[in-house]
């Protein structure tokens, strides 16, 4: 039986600034990412968060960015990977106290943002990143991109890595995602989205932009809580998979460990 997780950034608001559908989203979700306060977030968002998701029986994961709550973390910046290292494991640590006030454990941690994208293209940053999570807590698994530096600083590190895919992203022919910057990179087509979700997860490939078809089979599909129509494809995704006969389980159940 095919099997696959869902995940959702969560969390992002802070402050008077309300940002995403977190309530309505996680409904449609076995995992949650959850900012811890760089990117976004704050305190009492990731308290109420994590709350949330014991409430809905969603596993919760650490979301760290770079501390640039004007770019969301979506710029890159010239981190050195102690500074990437001490970045993620201050954020994992975070989110860890929060879980232990609502006795759940924290089950994983991805990158978020320029943190994701640059760590997936640098060995160095990747394996900081992969010390981080080997360093913040036992069985913490890494959620990341497929074929980049994740898996191979993961395996390195001797942590659990999971294969991350997105639902409303375009994807290069080279397995990358296509840049936010770039017309048709965010896909707001429902039915699209979907079908494209559930090759990934039968068939192990997704079709780049350029009609390539690239080799992926995910443990994990991302469903951003912060884009246009994100509740309604959230919900229909789900809907899509159960239909299709996939069992939808969070990513620890998924990895079988």
């Amino acid at each position: 039986m095919f099997s696959v997780d869902l995940n959702s950034d969560l969390g992002e608001s802070f402050g008077v600034y309300v940002l995403g559908h977190d309530e309505d989203v996680m409904k449609s979700i076995t995992s949650a990412n959850i900012a811890c306060g760089f990117h976004a977030g704050d305190p009492q968002v990731m308290l109420k968060t994590v709350q949330e998701a014991v409430v809905k029986g969603v596993a919760v994961g650490a979301h760290p960015g770079y501390p640039d709550l004007m770019g969301f973390g979506r710029r890159e910046m010239a981190c050195s990977p102690d500074e990437v290292y001490a970045y993620c494991l201050y954020q994992i640590g975070a989110i860890q106290a929060a879980c232990k006030v609502y006795g759940i454990p924290l089950q994983h941690v991805k990158p978020h943002g320029a943190m994701y994208n640059q760590s997936a293209k640098n060995p160095a940053l990747a394996e900081a990143v992969a010390r981080a999570v080997r360093d913040g807590g036992e069985g913490l698994i890494l959620l990341g991109l497929a074929g980049t530096c994740f898996e191979k600083a993961a395996s390195e590190a001797e942590i659990p890595f999971a294969v991350e895919a997105f639902a409303d992203r375009a994807y290069q022919s080279d397995g990358t995602l296509v840049p936010r910057k770039q017309p048709g990179a965010v896909i707001h087509d429902i039915e699209l989205a979907a079908s494209r979700v559930v090759r990934m997860v039968k068939e192990g490939v997704v079709e780049a932009i350029d009609g390539t078809l690239v080799p992926l089979r995910p443990h994990s599909i991302c469903l951003h809580g912060d884009t246009q129509g994100a509740v309604a494809m959230a919900a229909a995704i789900w809907e899509i998979l159960v239909q299709e006969g996939i069992s939808i389980q969070n990513i620890k159940e998924v990895l079988g460990i």
